[in-house]
């Protein structure tokens, strides 16, 4: 992997260290990695990563081997968007993102490295989300660990801010939910019956169920990580409602603990209450992607059509 960089000219004279880390959206790790295995350049001259310093206008080219744990092995990709920076994938139902203990084959992350290797492109994996094995819809990869950070180090940011017993101040909830977040997802849901509001927010603390450690409750005394979810209601037939929700935190299982909490259990999840007799997964589908990229400031809107399983569902 190449990373390449021009100084800007109004920067002072500084440690290339502090250069990567404030400049480059280089994450600690990542530089400890280009420390102990990576080769430096500047203007040309190989230089030791910890002891260089950087001034305007240098031209740096750090080269890094990457060795990922994921086997690249064939299976379809529904690539919506591909550049040289970044990547979004439409995933099918019954796909996990990440290899895990009982599934290291059938991944996307699977997929996406032999798609690179196909395509002589020598990258590895970084998923800037994640869905739910079953959840569809649409997923952003990064081509590059340091974009990878820059997209979602805002978020953790927020999600610092919003950690806790989720007594916040008003001042400090503001902070978290403004933080700049370079990408946005909507969703599009199927519940029994119609919620209170044609539209409205839903503002539940979420944590752990004591008893598990999968599923997700909101507490009754408002303990837990702020939760902050919006929807909008497009369709009412046959006793079942088509949502739209749009996330402003990003929680584990979020849109599916608080449509649950609320008394309309996503039909299909039957973790959250849902009948899954009609559909066998949770009718939930990511259908359009906003991203803007932080190193040229182009911005990306993808849209994924819902699947056909959810389709029939609207017209039982």
């Amino acid at each position: 992997m190449d990373l390449k960089y021009i100084v800007q000219n109004n920067l002072p004279v500084m440690p290339l260290k502090n250069y990567c880390r404030s400049y480059c959206g280089i994450s600690m790790g990542l530089w400890r990695r280009i420390k102990w295995n990576g080769e430096v350049s500047i203007n040309g001259e190989k230089v030791r990563p910890t002891m260089a310093t950087v001034s305007p206008e240098d031209k740096i080219l750090i080269v890094l081997p990457e060795k990922s744990p994921i086997q690249p092995i064939y299976h379809p990709l529904d690539i919506r968007y591909e550049d040289e920076y970044l990547m979004i994938v439409n995933k099918p139902a019954g796909m996990l993102v990440h290899p895990t203990a009982g599934d290291y084959t059938g991944t996307l992350g699977n997929a996406i490295l032999y798609y690179y290797k196909e395509t002589n492109q020598h990258l590895d994996f970084h998923p800037v989300h994640r869905l739910d094995r079953n959840t569809t819809g649409l997923i952003l990869i990064a081509k590059l660990p340091q974009l990878q950070h820059k997209l979602t180090q805002n978020m953790i940011i927020a999600g610092q801010r919003a950690a806790g017993n989720g007594n916040m101040s008003p001042e400090e909830k503001e902070f978290s939910l403004s933080t700049k977040k370079f990408f946005h997802r909507s969703y599009l849901a199927i519940i029994p019956g119609k919620l209170p509001k044609t539209e409205g927010i839903i503002d539940l603390p979420i944590d752990r169920h004591p008893e598990s450690i999968i599923q997700r409750i909101c507490p009754k005394d408002g303990s837990g990580q702020e939760a902050v979810t919006c929807y909008r209601t497009l369709r009412y037939s046959n006793g079942h409602s088509l949502v739209e929700l749009n996330l402003k935190t990003g929680r584990t299982h979020q849109i599916r603990v608080h449509l649950s909490s609320l008394g309309h259990p996503i039909i299909g999840d039957d973790l959250y209450g849902g009948n899954n007799e009609l559909i066998h997964r949770q009718a939930l589908h990511a259908y359009h992607l906003i991203v803007e990229n932080p190193l040229n400031g182009e911005t990306i809107s993808v849209y994924a059509d819902m699947p056909e399983d959810m389709r029939k569902l609207l017209q039982m």
